[in-house]
């Protein structure tokens, strides 16, 4: 008896005290979770900040690259006097594949998409390199085959270097703006 009469007086503290609880714990972990949110968003601001320049160099780096291996630019740079075609193509790849290997670490940067059209730009180059290479004598002077790539290239519908520049400008204005 005495406990019901005890449990009569206690109950309703109780009831008043664990809804109290609950309540007060929604609004905390509410709370928690609104301030989380804001530092998670806070952080990824000031990363964002801090990021920003090095993708822009990440861009500014694949473009220069791209611009290196673009046919006109690649042959002048490598082209020298007495060269065959066939020590002229090996050089050329060889020259690709350095600046290649230089900028790999720029695909941190960029996006998928952009990174798959720098790689198919540089296996497009090399492509057009051995296939204009394939159509002369390996004895031939550099200067044939320097010409034969030039000239495959601008049949090219939309030459892929060109196409991966535009793609990294347009990413890099979408980063921008």
């Amino acid at each position: 008896m005495v406990f019901l009469e005890i449990l009569k007086y206690t109950m309703p503290s109780i009831v008043v005290f664990l809804t109290a609880y609950f309540i007060l714990k929604q609004v905390f972990d509410k709370q928690a979770l609104e301030l989380k949110s804001e530092l998670k968003a806070q952080l990824q601001k000031e990363n964002s900040k801090m990021l920003t320049p090095v993708r822009m160099q990440a861009y500014e780096r694949m473009v220069l690259f791209l611009e290196r291996i673009s046919p006109a630019h690649l042959i002048l740079r490598q082209n020298q006097p007495g060269l065959s075609s066939f020590q002229f193509q090996t050089r050329l790849i060889q020259a690709i594949r350095e600046e290649f290997e230089h900028n790999l670490s720029q695909q941190l940067y960029i996006s998928n998409t952009s990174w798959e059209q720098v790689v198919n730009a540089k296996e497009e180059m090399v492509r057009v390199i051995n296939t204009s290479a394939s159509k002369l004598k390996s004895d031939e002077p550099s200067a044939k085959l320097g010409e034969l790539i030039i000239n495959t290239e601008k049949n090219l519908k939309k030459p892929i270097v060109k196409k991966a520049i535009a793609t990294l400008k347009k990413e890099l204005e979408q980063n921008l703006g």
